[in-house]
């Protein structure tokens, strides 16, 4: 399981990508864009379900299959069968990683789960994401983001205000919070393992994850014994800090502390709002948070957003416009930062995807292939974990295997 032009701290790394549609996914695409050598195994039926998640599309690929899968090598394995699952077997060998997101005791049943696993390998690092955890009383419960979302109180928290139906944070944003946890804790492991040599089991889940995203209401919760609800887009500990209506659009300004406050009354026009008892400390603001809010946002509708930006940034206010996704992909910081970046894809051709968040000195990571179309690489992967070419005709011909 080698591969050519891997850059990133994790290269050397192998990893056997066995997960589907976004958070196991987003666990290895994150190892790959660090170096890691990601082989993702699709099953025979189709592949991942993203392949199916249309519009859009391009050329007939799917948009979202690609945004999750690329820096990874792709082979069709189908582990219902006594060879497809034994071809796997003979990968995790040479793997470092298997990350997989299926529901509790499925792999187990096919001779795959991490116990089955060590045997053969015993320095294997077996990730797994789940809904809610191998463990506790909904260790066998499937999970969806939206489920996650609701059950960590995430719905709870956002939205407009309290009385208003239930909103979900726009992206999936469990499924992705755990892709970056697993992340995480796979390089941890394999911290330990490039020291001891040993491999173990790591588990997460979308519920955790969820969990992860509520500390500041979970430390309110704690500490007084009852639940913060929605704000919209204010912060439940500091004043003024969320979106404020300008003449034609939304800004946002974190202005929440004695120094900045003062500054942004004088901004707007009204510095005795500085002084005026009512707002002049931070609890005085949260406990008259509707009458600021009513007095700032009357101010702020007098002139446009790039009229007030220039005003904020001089005086060192923390501030910036809401831009829709679109505006988001096109601006200079966002190019500047490599935070979008184009890749050939076989039949899609150039692709545009997102960039890698975090940027390394030394070990820097790079998006240098596309996602694998369906069976791409299964002969190579195949030949390069020592199946001969017989071997790999055979696979294909039984219908344990697939190549493209």
């Amino acid at each position: 399981m080698t591969s050519p032009r891997r850059t990133g701290p994790l290269t050397g790394m192998r990893v056997l990508d066995l997960a589907h549609v976004m958070a196991g996914p987003t666990c290895a695409r994150m190892l790959a864009d660090m170096g890691a050598d990601v082989v993702k195994v699709e099953k025979a039926d189709g592949g991942d379900d993203t392949r199916r998640m249309l519009p859009p599309d391009i050329a007939g690929e799917s948009a979202a299959y690609m945004m999750m899968n690329r820096n990874k090598r792709g082979i069709v394995l189908d582990l219902k069968k006594p060879d497809g699952r034994a071809a796997l077997k003979r990968l995790v060998v040479g793997a470092d990683v298997l990350i997989e997101n299926y529901r509790h005791d499925t792999l187990d049943k096919l001779g795959l789960g991490y116990e089955a696993l060590k045997a053969i390998n015993p320095g294997l690092i077996y990730c797994a994401i789940s809904g809610f955890g191998r463990t506790g009383p909904l260790s066998t419960q499937g999970g969806y983001d939206l489920v996650a979302q609701g059950m960590s109180g995430l719905m709870s928290i956002t939205g407009e205000a309290a009385g208003r139906p239930p909103v979900k944070v726009g992206s999936p944003a469990c499924d992705i919070t755990a892709g970056i946890i697993g992340a995480m804790a796979v390089s941890a492991a394999y911290a330990h393992k490039l020291k001891t040599g040993e491999g173990q089991f790591v588990d997460t889940s979308l519920f955790e994850a969820g969990i992860t995203l509520t500390y500041w209401q979970s430390a309110i919760a704690l500490a007084t014994g009852v639940s913060p609800g929605p704000l919209g887009s204010r912060h439940p500990l500091n004043a003024p800090y969320q979106a404020f209506e300008t003449k034609d659009g939304w800004i946002n300004v974190g202005a929440s502390n004695q120094k900045m406050y003062p500054m942004l009354c004088e901004i707007l026009g009204r510095p005795e709002l500085g002084q005026d008892p009512r707002f002049r400390k931070g609890e005085d603001r949260m406990a008259n948070i509707e009458e600021l809010i009513a007095l700032l946002n009357e101010r702020f509708r007098t002139r446009s957003t790039a009229e007030w930006l220039p005003l904020l940034e001089k005086a060192g206010i923390p501030s910036g416009p809401v831009l829709s996704v679109g505006e988001m992909l096109t601006h200079p910081q966002t190019v500047a930062r490599g935070m979008v970046v184009g890749v050939e894809h076989p039949v899609a051709g150039e692709v545009k995807t997102i960039g890698l968040p975090v940027k390394f000195s030394h070990t820097p990571g790079a998006v240098h292939s596309p996602a694998p179309t369906f069976g791409q690489h299964t002969r190579s992967v195949l030949s390069e974990a020592g199946f001969s070419d017989a071997e790999i005709d055979d696979l294909i011909a039984t219908g344990a295997a697939r190549a493209g």
